[in-house]
């Protein structure tokens, strides 16, 4: 059995082990595409899954905006509340440090596997939600550019 079969069953139990079914998921069709050697959609995937994925996580945060359970007012409230200028600039944060995430995945692909398994840590014992890989990315980027400017 090669590496990276290995490496994705370990993945997966240890995703399953922890209730990360996000991971869980992900790791099981990319052993699906691999068994059945679908490399061009495995290749697809890879250059423009993220981008799909952001889309798609959007179409999702801004439905209830669609569904009317958001409205002109709350929105209006948020802005002028210390929890939605908080929520603004936690946005802002997250928004950079995403595309921070972004920069760091394509320039440094070997601390992926890092970066998941913190998210599955922070899942497992912390109760969190598996949508961390790309943020902490962006955090590790911007710890690593502000360790850059002191040395």
């Amino acid at each position: 059995m090669s590496n990276e079969y290995i490496i994705l069953l370990v993945l997966l139990a240890l995703s399953y082990i922890g209730h990360n079914m996000s991971v869980f998921y992900a790791v099981g069709i990319i052993l699906i595409l691999k068994v059945f050697h679908l490399d061009s959609l495995m290749q697809l995937v890879e250059t423009n899954g993220l981008n799909y994925g952001i889309i798609l996580l959007t179409i999702a945060i801004l439905i209830p905006l669609a569904n009317g359970k958001i409205t002109i007012q709350m929105m209006i409230n948020s802005f002028t509340s210390p929890i939605g200028i908080l929520a603004l600039l936690a946005g802002i944060f997250a928004a950079v440090a995403g595309g921070s995430g972004i920069s760091l995945l394509k320039d440094s692909p070997d601390v992926v596997s890092s970066l998941v398994i913190g998210t599955m840590i922070g899942v497992f014992f912390f109760k969190g939600v598996a949508v961390g890989p790309l943020i902490a990315g962006g955090i590790t980027y911007m710890v690593l550019s502000l360790l850059k400017l002191f040395h």
